[in-house]
C-alpha cells in the first residue's frame, strides 16, 4: 500500500499531516523556503504535482489565492476551516503593500492566519486526521493515537501562551504587520496594527503612525511584536523611543530549524524574557 501523498497550502498543515501520518503519509508543502506561502504563485508543474495528490489541504479563510485560478480535484480537497467558518475575523481595509520576492499584494478581506489559535488550529487538525482516516481506514488507530497526542501538544502551547500574554497585561502593544488577529482575540491581546516589514528601515512617517497607534494614557512598558527579527537600526530606533521589540514568529513558512511546536515555544519563550526585561536581545 502506499503512503498518503499529502499536498499543504503552508507549513502548519503540513505539521499537523505530517504528525498525524508519520511513517504512512508523504507531506509535500512545495512553497519556497523566502517567500510567504500566503502570497505564493506557483508554477505550472507545481499545480500539476497538487492534481496528483491523494489530500490537498487548504487553510481556509482566504489563504493562498492561487487557489481561485487552479483546477485542482475536488475530491481530495480538505478545507480545514469549515468547522469554525463562522469564528472567522474580517479584516476592516485592504491593504495593499510589497515586500519580499512575493512582491505587490492584499491581505484581503478575512484574517487568514487561524492556527495562531491553538483552538482553531486543533479544529484544522481534526479535520485533517478524519480525512486521512477516511481515505486509510485500516491506519485508523494509528492515526487516532497520533491525533491524540497532537492535540495533547496543542493544548500546552495553549496554557504556556495564555500564561505569557497574561503577564503582558500592562504593555502597550503594537502589532508591526496585520497577521495576529486570532492571537489577539484568544488571548485578549488590545493592541494597534502597523505595515511594517522587519527587514525594511523605519521611516519618519512610520514613526509618526507609531506616535498615532500608540496608546500613551496606558501604563507600562511599549513592546512592538515582529514577524522576523528586524533591523538591528530598527530595534534601536524604537529603543531610543521608549518601545522594546520581540519576535512572535506566525510560521506560516517551514522554519529553518525545529519544528511548528518548537518554533511556537520560542515565541513565546521570547515573550517571557519581556517580562523579564531581556527582550532587546536580538533573536532569530
Amino acid at each position: 500500500m502506499n503512503n498518503l501523498r499529502i499536498y499543504t497550502v503552508n507549513y502548519p498543515l503540513a505539521y499537523m499531516a505530517e504528525r498525524i501520518g508519520g511513517e504512512h503519509a508523504s507531506v509535500i508543502f512545495p512553497a519556497p523556503a523566502d517567500v510567504d506561502p500566503a502570497f505564493w504563485q506557483p508554477e505550472p508543474e507545481d499545480i500539476l504535482a497538487y492534481q496528483r495528490a491523494d489530500l490537498i489541504l487548504l487553510n481556509g479563510a482566504g489563504y493562498a489565492n492561487w487557489l481561485a485560478r487552479a483546477s485542482l480535484p475536488t475530491a481530495g480537497m480538505v478545507d480545514t476551516s469549515v468547522a469554525y467558518s463562522d469564528r472567522l475575523i474580517g479584516v476592516s481595509a485592504n491593504v495593499r503593500h510589497k515586500h519580499g520576492p512575493e512582491g505587490d499584494h492584499s491581505h484581503g478581506d478575512v484574517a487568514f492566519t487561524t492556527w495562531l489559535d491553538p483552538d482553531l488550529a486543533a479544529m484544522q487538525a481534526q479535520a485533517i486526521h478524519q480525512a486521512m482516516a477516511q481515505a486509510r481506514p485500516e491506519l485508523a488507530a494509528e492515526y487516532n493515537e497520533a491525533y491524540d497526542s497532537l492535540i495533547s501538544d496543542l493544548e500546552a502551547w495553549d496554557k504556556a501562551a495564555a500564561e505569557a500574554f497574561a503577564q503582558l497585561t500592562q504593555v502597550q502593544l503594537i502589532l508591526s504587520h496585520p497577521v495576529y488577529q486570532y492571537l489577539q482575540r484568544k488571548y485578549r491581546l488590545t493592541g494597534q496594527t502597523l505595515m511594517w516589514e522587519p527587514d525594511e528601515p523605519i521611516s519618519l512617517a512610520d514613526i509618526g503612525a507609531l506616535a498615532d497607534a500608540a496608546d500613551t494614557g496606558a501604563p507600562g512598558r511599549r513592546l512592538v511584536i515582529w514577524e522576523a527579527e528586524p533591523l538591528a537600526a530598527n530595534r534601536d530606533a524604537l529603543q531610543a523611543l521608549g518601545y522594546e521589540s520581540v519576535v512572535f514568529n506566525p510560521l506560516a513558512n517551514r522554519p529553518e530549524s525545529g519544528d511548528y511546536l518548537t518554533g511556537m515555544a520560542a515565541n513565546i519563550d521570547r515573550l517571557n524574557k519581556v517580562r523579564n526585561g531581556k527582550s532587546n536581545e536580538q533573536e532569530q
